[in-house]
């Protein structure tokens, strides 16, 4: 069993930024001259991109972070209740925030982890594709998650 110090230091090595996948979605919409900003003090949460061109935000979620329903979410089987609380106040965070973005006139696209990686990914440069075509035509936030499997 592990002790709270040793969990608190594993914990700690989680990013906020930078991450893998946000990465992978910065370079690919550079390759594309798509300007965008990081982690914007002026729009609500603080989105992973901000679009001014398209008033969009781009979050890249991390599916156990979310509990988003897929293969890379799995409630952990010590401190359930723990968890499950965590993993609930991020959605509703999620969902506030969605709101706050809303009201002040930006569009809020989400991108899952399982879009990016594991069995349900999806072709790349298909998730970039949808994503450029979705930021052009001005309509309604999203979600782009991983295909069915």
């Amino acid at each position: 069993m592990v002790d709270r110090d040793t969990r608190s230091r594993m914990m700690s090595g989680i990013r906020g930024k930078d991450t893998k996948p946000e990465l992978m979605i910065r370079k690919a919409l550079h390759a594309r001259s798509d300007p965008f900003r990081l982690h914007a003090p002026a729009v609500p949460s603080k989105p992973d991109l901000f679009l001014r061109r398209y008033r969009a935000t781009i979050y890249v979620h991390g599916c156990f972070w979310h509990g988003h329903e897929c293969h890379l979410f799995k409630l952990p089987s010590t401190r359930t209740e723990f968890w499950q609380q965590k993993i609930d106040r991020n959605r509703t965070r999620d969902a506030e925030v969605e709101a706050a973005l809303r009201d002040q006139g930006w569009r809020r696209f989400v991108i899952s982890e399982g879009a990016l990686k594991g069995k349900t990914r999806l072709e790349f440069e298909n998730l970039m594709n949808r994503l450029c075509q979705r930021l052009a035509a001005g309509g309604e936030t999203g979600e782009i998650a991983g295909s069915v499997v």
